[in-house]
């Protein structure tokens, strides 16, 4: 049995989720991949979790649950740059909300991480979108692994599937409906003629929105997954400067009655080739025409020709569906 050590960075939702599913799956990561999975450190804004035997995951998630955390026994002020200095870990998990001017607090983690020759899975977008090329060359500095499937499309295996199923294709295009929020907000403004601020007023009671939507809305959030991708998986090298947005907050109730009476939806769309994210029309009978949170992604390729995905773009334990696929895939290797 091979023993991993892994630090996690941000104990919010996403954290959480990570913590619920390794201990969901955790005796499946032993009978079939012969892992031993330990988180060793768990880090917060103001300080960390540290047990270089593991840490109870069940009881540590319960005091996050209830805002406690730092009455662990185990909690120290000691913040995620010194612990990565502190503690050799196999995999650094970094998790937190990423600000797109800065990239901050995830940009500095994730080079700390692999300038001490650690692999890094991330779900955080900023870091990635500023910066992709820079990081991919320090981890190639340093001999190890960046992943990060889980900033792009939550549960959907976008950029696994190129890795692993497209290789010798030559991606033409990628487009699609990158953000679930907007999604909802403009399938339910089309099904029960809403205005733009009532949708999203339900997003947010429902949770699906954040309390801060600007980066949904604004269409911030797939610009910067637009970013990511046309790194990624069609080999250029921009930021996301460089994506011309246009979002959807000036979309209107009669314009999505029109485009309906015409046989079309609104849906934001994300367009690698040309590194725009902008509202455009689609045929109501076109795959991509998804409703409520989903995201549809349309790859196009020179041999295997058009494939979409369709799949939750959020939620905790997609992401970390996601982000233990990469972790897998590093103990493979």
């Amino acid at each position: 049995m091979n023993e991993a050590n892994l630090i996690l960075i941000g104990f919010g939702v996403i954290g959480k989720g990570v913590g619920r599913v390794l201990l969901k799956k955790r005796d499946l990561i032993r009978k079939r991949y012969k892992k031993n999975i330990k988180i060793v450190a768990v880090c917060e804004v103001d300080g960390s979790i540290i047990d270089k035997d593991g840490i109870d995951l069940k009881a540590t998630i319960e005091l996050a649950e209830k805002n406690r955390l730092r009455e662990h026994e185990k909690w120290k002020s000691i913040n995620a740059v010194d612990v990565i200095r502190s503690i050799k870990a196999d995999i650094v998990l970094e998790l937190t909300p990423g600000d797109i001017k800065t990239g901050e607090p995830g940009l500095t983690h994730i080079k700390e991480a692999l300038g001490q020759g650690m692999n890094v899975v991330t779900s955080n977008k900023a870091p990635l979108a500023l910066k992709f090329r820079e990081l991919m060359k320090e981890a190639q500095k340093n001999n190890v692994r960046l992943r990060y499937e889980a900033t792009v499309g939550g549960g959907i295996p976008i950029i696994n599937l190129y890795d692993d199923g497209l290789r010798i294709n030559e991606i033409k295009s990628v487009y699609g409906i990158l953000n679930g929020t907007s999604n909802y907000i403009l399938g339910k403004m089309e099904e029960e003629l809403l205005d733009l601020e009532t949708a999203l007023k339900e997003a947010k009671e429902l949770g699906i929105a954040e309390p801060d939507p600007s980066y949904d809305i604004k269409g911030i959030d797939t610009g910067a997954k637009v970013a990511i991708l046309a790194n990624s998986l069609m080999d250029m090298e921009v930021s996301f400067k460089d994506i011309n947005i246009v979002g959807i907050e000036d979309i209107t109730p009669e314009a999505v009655d029109l485009a309906k009476k015409h046989g079309y939806s609104i849906k934001l769309i994300g367009d690698v080739r040309r590194l725009e994210v902008s509202p455009r029309l689609i045929p109501m009978d076109h795959p991509m025409n998804v409703s409520g949170f989903l995201n549809a992604i349309t790859i196009n390729t020179d041999l295997a020709k058009d494939i979409t995905l369709i799949g939750r773009g959020a939620g905790a334990e997609e992401t970390a569906s996601s982000i233990f696929s990469d972790v897998m895939s590093i103990l493979d290797h």
